[in-house]
């Protein structure tokens, strides 16, 4: 990797000492809030080998599978603890017609996927497969309704279908193809990215709209519905004023998108070549999440100061290059420490905003963006981001615990400034704390000191994921360069904990 010179925002140099000097200060006393565990939502869309060969591979594979769903995923997303999945799309919703979808698989017909390099898809994935998924792994389904090209019928009869249980025409419907009992629809998004590919609509249309369709989609048999309106993407605040102010508690939640990328023209960059320059530059997009987040509930607080409208980010993430050789349009990218450290410092941006931040859903779960897993025929592998989400699932339903950092800084693009230590904890229903940390330094280890404000702990112990290089990644060739070992780096002390981290490294810990 190219080395380059970065300069640091402080008023002194970078000290010579091969070591960063950092503390944590946690405050008991002002944790109340929850972590909803909705935070660690994943995403999943017909793009590209997310759904097929990623998650679903039919019965009829040589590819071990249970109905059709891969065995190793399945086991692999068990084990993340997934809280919530939404389908199916991302731009493909307000093009997806779910009767497409349903019926004897041999009758399904076929499409063409128009958003995402003109794949051909047979339907073989439909409601059925999606909420039978859910059930599996234990988790909510989050799914997105098609406005851009339906009909207010259409998705209120999609909801009649799912949630219906007595003899309605769409439970009938249902009942003859295989499912007796309903299922429980919680999350139902009206519309995606209703400002682009969902519709390229105006804010004052769409907010029509969303009153239009969400009065339809009625809830059947006490399935209460949670109804989200396609909101703003990054720094579209007029988007959200709108759509306050013409909406306003009518609807439950609003959705904002975000991604850590260079440019929507051109080349996003390479997510395995780049260099400490452009690594650094990452993190700083990666962390400027919070003051757009921080704009957008400035906005809802000024028409919704009860805070009963929640601010959803169902799609953040990086975004770079296809990997070399694959189809432009399936969006395939490696993941590397430096995907890693972008989800581990956003995870701790939204635990500060959970009374507003109800749920966000990182792009995407399998094959696509920033994912959880890379798949091919009927090999693997975990990404590093994989383990990120693995290591902070302690955080889910815990109670937030708030922290002051102090460490040091450098300016990484302009007025970028990125932090060399980035913190969150939380305490859980058994009263155990954890503590997650991030080392953002390329070449220094870092020692951390922990000031517990009165806890008192008898022991410590915890996981690190790290790396020889930050873009080191998990190939099929290689699957377990990148993963979390036994981390034994932190000492409890009469003043509370002293952390020594490696360099580049992220580290959760357990107070007991």
């Amino acid at each position: 990797m190219k080395k380059s010179i970065l300069s640091i925002a402080l008023l002194a140099t970078l000290p010579s000492v091969a070591q960063l000097k950092a503390s944590v200060t946690l405050d008991n006393e002002s944790a109340k809030q929850t972590i909803n565990k909705e935070i660690y939502g994943q995403f999943a869309e017909h793009l590209g080998s997310c759904i097929y060969g990623g998650i679903w591979v039919g019965e009829d594979s040589s590819i071990p599978n249970t109905n059709g769903y891969r065995n190793d995923v399945l086991k692999a997303l068990k084990e993340l603890k997934v809280p919530v999945l939404r389908w199916p799309g991302g731009c493909f919703a307000d093009e997806y017609h779910w009767t497409d979808g349903i019926g004897p698989k041999e009758n399904r017909p076929v499409m063409v996927n128009n958003n995402w390099g003109g794949t051909v898809e047979d339907n073989s994935f439909g409601t059925h497969e999606f909420l039978n998924l859910c059930e599996m792994l234990g988790c909510e389904p989050y799914i997105s309704g098609n406005v851009g090209s339906g009909t207010v019928e259409e998705l209120a009869k999609w909801v009649e279908y799912m949630t219906s249980e007595s003899g309605s025409p769409m439970a009938k419907l249902r009942k003859e193809n295989g499912r007796e009992k309903p299922w429980h629809v919680k999350y139902l998004g009206v519309g995606n990215e209703s400002w682009g590919c969902g519709g390229t609509m105006r804010p004052e249309y769409y907010g029509d709209l969303f009153r239009r369709y969400s009065t339809y989609c009625r809830e059947y048999d006490g399935n209460k519905l949670y109804k989200i309106a396609s909101g703003a993407s990054d720094y579209d605040y007029d988007w959200t004023e709108t759509l306050m102010k013409n909406v306003g508690t009518r609807m439950n939640g609003l959705s904002l998108h975000y991604y850590t990328v260079k440019g929507w023209d051109g080349s996003k960059g390479s997510a395995t070549k780049f260099t400490n320059d452009e690594y650094y530059w990452t993190l700083g997009k990666a962390i400027e999440i919070e003051s757009v987040v921080k704009k957008h509930i400035d906005i809802m607080d000024k028409y919704d100061p009860e805070k009963k409208v929640g601010l959803l980010v169902d799609e953040w993430g990086t975004w770079w290059d296809v990997e070399p050789g694959t189809n432009p349009g399936h969006l395939f990218q490696q993941n590397t420490m430096r995907d890693a450290f972008v989800a581990s410092m956003t995870l701790d941006i939204f635990h500060k905003y959970t009374d507003r931040v109800k749920m966000t859903n990182i792009a995407q779960i399998i094959n696509v963006l920033q994912s959880m897993i890379l798949t091919k025929g009927n090999l693997m592998a975990l990404t590093p981001t994989y383990y990120v989400f693995k290591m902070y699932s302690v955080h889910q339903d815990a109670t937030y615990v708030p922290v002051k950092v102090q460490c040091e800084r450098m300016a990484a693009d302009g007025d970028r400034i990125v932090p060399y230590l980035s913190a969150t904890a939380s305490r859980d229903k058994n009263g155990v704390v954890h503590i997650s940390l991030s080392n953002t330094s390329l070449d220094q280890k870092e020692e951390v000191t922990i000031n517990l404000d009165g806890l008192k702990v008898k022991s410590v112990a915890g996981e690190v994921l790290t790396a020889g290089c930050v873009d080191d990644f998990n190939s099929f060739e290689n699957p377990e360069l990148v993963s979390t070992k036994k981390f034994d780096g932190a000492k409890i002390t009469k003043n509370g904990l002293v952390v020594t981290m490696p360099k580049m490294s992220i580290v959760t810990l357990e107070l007991k």
